[in-house]
């Protein structure tokens, strides 16, 4: 007999619960798999919660209610294949607790594949960024949600986009000081793209983002524009940092820097990069940093769909709107049972998204005069303690212009974090020391196994290769 079909959705955020649930209304089997406790994502964060206690948030109890989703907790999918049908993918994955003795091993086979797998934290390097006690806004968030743990007693919070502020007044409620909030760009370019925010779904957004402006002047923290952390100093971790002013273009403004002390905390982010490791894998086209997909969410790779930040940074209303678009599409191609009425009401909300999107990324630009800043001993690769230098030797000196020779040449990228952290960041200068941009950007995106795994894991064991079901 043969089996229905079956969706496998990566990533439980907004997109992926999203996906995970019209796809189950529409009559098929899903596997929801995501490396949290808890269905939500980073967005839908849940604290810490007192023994016995379990507040379900509405996206959650709506995918715990429904029963053709079975919801794979604590799992990390680390590689993908193609499937023993045209289309399908074999999705290998473990389940537990990380680096725990005794992980489940999985193999999935999806009939379609939906990869929300989200974005992580973009950090630009600067003198002392390698310090202790400097830490993204995105960790120094999730640990006063999660875990009502504040990063340090005194924080200053700097970088850019609208991020910034939820982690300012997350600190705050974790008991730190915010000695303030130092933003890069010009917020106030918001004022030429106010139109199409209100049409396009921004008018939550913003009015969220109006009650964090109102709890940081509550607290009285200082928050100013075109400035940012162009310094970290201390002896064996942050203790003061240096705050300066920025022109048009992010140099530094001679004469406006200015010390503040003591600090024992940085937070620093400079917006998002989507997470590419399992797109890459199953074959998905990538431009400009993002998944490319049509109308229905569906990628160039056969069966396979994406949503949410993988896409395009976009706030947690268009990916919801993304993922539920790309679940009733998976759906609607293995049942052929579509549902025009909701595709065409979640693709206008789609659209509506993508505009707000471009309105957001016009607002908070990367620009090209953070290069600047750097010194020849600025470590730009902090696990390998790669310099600024060291890179533009290899490329200046040693001839390398493609990523995967720089990354030979000079070590970026070899470490822990196999460039999610350098990167991208690496590409753009060597792109700024050459005049265009590398040979193959993607390098350090592309990786055949996309989390580590033991080696004991990977050969399976003495009980041979991990099920297949």
């Amino acid at each position: 007999m043969t089996a229905p079909p079956r969706v496998v959705v990566v990533g439980a955020g907004p997109a992926g619960a999203r996906a995970a649930l019209a796809a189950a209304r529409g009559g098929i089997r899903v596997v929801l798999v995501d490396g949290e406790p808890r269905v939500g994502g980073q967005y839908h964060r849940h604290p810490l919660a007192e023994p016995g206690s379990r507040r379900l948030h509405p996206l959650e109890r709506s995918v715990v209610a429904q029963p053709r989703i079975e919801h794979l907790s604590r799992a990390t999918v680390w590689a993908l294949e193609a499937g023993p049908r045209p289309g399908s993918h074999l999705v290998h994955l473990q389940q537990g607790s990380a680096d725990a003795a005794g992980r489940t091993q999985r193999t999935l086979v999806a009939d379609a594949l939906v990869l929300c797998t989200g974005a992580y934290d973009r950090v630009l390097p600067f003198p002392g960024w390698e310090l202790p006690g400097v830490v993204t806004a995105g960790a120094a968030r999730a640990l006063a949600v999660g875990q009502r743990t504040a990063v340090g007693r005194r924080v200053v919070v700097s970088g850019t986009g609208p991020f910034l502020l939820p982690a300012a007044v997350s600190l705050l409620t974790a008991g730190s000081r915010v000695a303030g909030v130092y933003e890069a760009g010009k917020p106030s370019r918001w004022l030429r793209n106010l139109p199409a925010a209100l049409r396009d779904g921004g008018p939550a957004l913003l009015a969220e983002l109006a009650s964090y402006a109102g709890a940081l002047a509550r607290h009285r923290v200082p928050c100013r524009s075109r400035r940012a952390v162009v310094a970290a100093h201390g002896d064996g971790r942050v203790e003061a940092v240096t705050v300066a002013r920025l022109d048009a273009r992010w140099g530094v403004v001679p004469g406006s820097e200015r010390v503040i002390a003591p600090v024992d905390a940085l937070c620093v982010g400079y917006g998002f990069l989507p997470q590419l490791e399992l797109p890459l894998a199953a074959g998905c086209l990538v431009r400009d940093g993002r998944v490319v997909v049509d109308a229905r969410q569906a990628t160039s790779a056969p069966g396979v769909y994406a949503a949410g930040e993988v896409t395009g940074v976009a706030g947690p209303v268009a990916a919801a709107a993304e993922g539920e678009l790309a679940g009733l599409a998976a759906a609607a191609d293995l049942s052929r049972a579509c549902v025009p009425a909701r595709e065409a009401a979640a693709a206008a909300r789609v659209r509506a998204g993508r505009r707000f999107a471009a309105a957001l990324e016009e607002t908070y630009p990367i620009r090209e005069g953070w290069r600047s800043r750097l010194t020849e001993d600025t470590l730009v690769c902090r696990c390998e303690e790669v310099t600024y230098g060291q890179l533009r030797d290899a490329v200046t000196d040693r001839g390398a212009d493609a990523m995967r020779t720089i990354k030979l040449t000079c070590r970026v990228g070899l470490g822990a974090c196999q460039g999610r952290i350098c990167g991208r960041n690496a590409a753009d200068l060597v792109a700024g020391l050459l005049g265009r941009p590398p040979a193959d950007t993607l390098a350090t995106d592309r990786r055949p196994l996309a989390h580590p795994v033991r080696l004991g894991d990977l050969a399976s064991g003495p009980d041979g290769p991990p099920a297949t079901c």
